[in-house]
């Protein structure tokens, strides 16, 4: 059983969240409410949803949780339920079988306090992407990890997501592309890793993590240009599938 203390909570539902789902069931917690955070909802980033095994599970209330307010994401819970109409998939939203919450963090940054009782505020700042996308900040019992992911920063840093990452313990940032490749892909949302590493030190980061790799770059390639990353930024790393890292 584990303890109290070992809580998950979720930012976004790519195919990940599957495995993600699995392991959670194994771990055999008393943890029966779960946040997803969503940073925006193009398909990449809610498609692993109904994949998600807790949500099959009557025990389970998911929290759905994103950054809008009344004139935003008006139909937030239509968002999932249209992805699985029976045109696409052969189970409904209410059919699934756990209790949904469809909860929208209405000011930029708000507190909550899970069963565990140690509160987490969850800070969120909008940012460019195509059809917006937001970055979130969590501070909770003394640690704060900050994810920015599919965002274009264009000819300057974005100020605002180098206030949100300050002194964050760990930064999770968008490095789709080389800064060279950058040039052609305007437009497109994404960052280069030079830009992540510029964020990472002007907000005084203690780890940067490059996210979002472009899927025509083999393994080969993101060591290499990992390599790079930590030659401006020592403490770098790209994330790979099942890393783990701690705040401690």
């Amino acid at each position: 059983m584990a303890s109290d203390s070992q809580r998950i909570g979720i930012i976004d539902a790519g195919t990940g969240i599957r495995k993600l789902g699995q392991d959670f069931l194994r771990m055999q917690t008393d943890q029966t409410e779960i946040f997803i955070a969503f940073s925006h909802f193009h398909w990449d980033h809610i498609q692993g949803f109904p994949f998600f095994a807790p949500a099959y599970n009557p025990k389970f209330n998911i929290k759905i949780l994103a950054k809008g307010g009344s004139r935003e994401y008006k139909g937030l819970r239509d968002i999932f339920a249209a992805q699985m109409q029976d045109t696409f998939f052969p189970v409904s939203l209410d059919e699934m079988g756990a209790r949904f919450d469809f909860l929208l963090l209405n000011n930029n940054s708000q507190l909550f306090t899970p069963p565990d009782g140690i509160p987490v505020r969850i800070t969120a700042v909008r940012h460019n992407h195509p059809g917006g996308a937001y970055s979130y900040r969590y501070d909770r019992d003394g640690h704060s990890v900050v994810i920015c992911t599919d965002i274009e920063h264009g000819q300057a840093i974005d100020e605002n997501i180098v206030a949100l990452a300050r002194n964050a313990d760990i930064l999770i940032h968008d490095g789709n592309y080389t800064s060279n490749e950058l040039l052609s892909r305007r437009g497109w949302g994404h960052s280069s890793y030079e830009q992540a590493a510029e964020v990472a030190i002007r907000a005084n980061a203690k780890q940067l993590v490059i996210t979002h790799h472009d899927p025509d770059h083999d393994d080969d390639f993101l060591r290499m240009t990992e390599k790079r990353c930590r030659e401006i930024v020592p403490n770098s790393i790209f994330a790979r599938e099942g890393m783990v890292l701690s705040t401690k």
